[in-house]
């Protein structure tokens, strides 16, 4: 079962510490000192065992994104975590992020694919992934053909950052992209601990959250907890 935190630092709260014990930056990491309670959150979701990390400021410049990513990556060292970054293919190919999540509205998959194909800089990324959000069964075949290593599909139950792009697509809706396509498929919107299950249920490979990961109390025992559900 794949686990993906997606972050959200602007959602980031004084009530909500990092659940698990996590070193915090080294000093001289990152000059902009906004970016550590972030950083605590990844190196806590790295150190309670989450897979992957994606790192979700769309608001960043791409020095600042560049250097975001590279702090993320110090603190998932130890550990297994991949860090993966939004949107940008050139930040993730400079700081050697170990995928890049794509947007409905990003590049688009099949681009991005071609290039790293045509890269010589492929040869220092040779399993760098490609993802791709998605919200419809067409979207989901559309990107698994043009290339993509998995897909985002949802959101799948209520949730205030998905509202976005429309009411809830519901775990009927995320079986038929399960079957639809032979790349992993990850629930993202409204996921919670009780209804991780449901959607593992549906054929889905994992899911990815903000809240469930961010704003838990004890992350570990949460990691534990969604490992069991079956």
């Amino acid at each position: 079962m794949l686990l993906c935190y997606v972050t959200d630092r602007q959602s980031l709260l004084p009530h909500h510490p990092p659940s698990a014990a996590a070193s915090p930056p080294a000093p001289g990491i990152l000059r902009d000192n906004s970016f550590a309670p972030l950083l605590l959150h990844v190196a806590a979701a790295a150190s309670a065992g989450i897979d992957w990390i994606q790192l979700r400021e769309k608001d960043l410049a791409a020095k600042h994104c560049a250097a975001l990513l590279a702090a993320a990556r110090g603190q998932c060292r130890a550990t297994r975590a991949k860090v993966l970054v939004n949107d940008r293919l050139d930040v993730a190919l400079a700081e050697f992020a170990d995928g890049v999540h794509l947007r409905e509205r990003s590049l688009p998959v099949s681009e991005v694919c071609g290039s790293l194909r045509a890269s010589s800089r492929l040869t220092r990324h040779p399993s760098l992934l490609v993802g791709a959000s998605c919200h419809s069964v067409a979207s989901a075949i559309a990107a698994a053909q043009a290339g993509a290593g998995y897909i985002f599909f949802g959101p799948v139950f209520d949730s205030p950052s998905k509202r976005a792009f429309g009411p809830a697509q519901g775990v009927s809706l995320l079986a038929q992209v399960c079957r639809a396509v032979s790349i992993p498929v990850l629930a993202i919107g409204g996921i919670t601990a009780e209804n991780a299950s449901t959607c593992l249920s549906a054929g889905a490979a994992g899911i990815a959250a903000i809240r469930l990961f961010q704003e838990s109390v004890d992350l570990p025992a949460v990691v534990s907890l969604l490992r069991s559900a079956r």
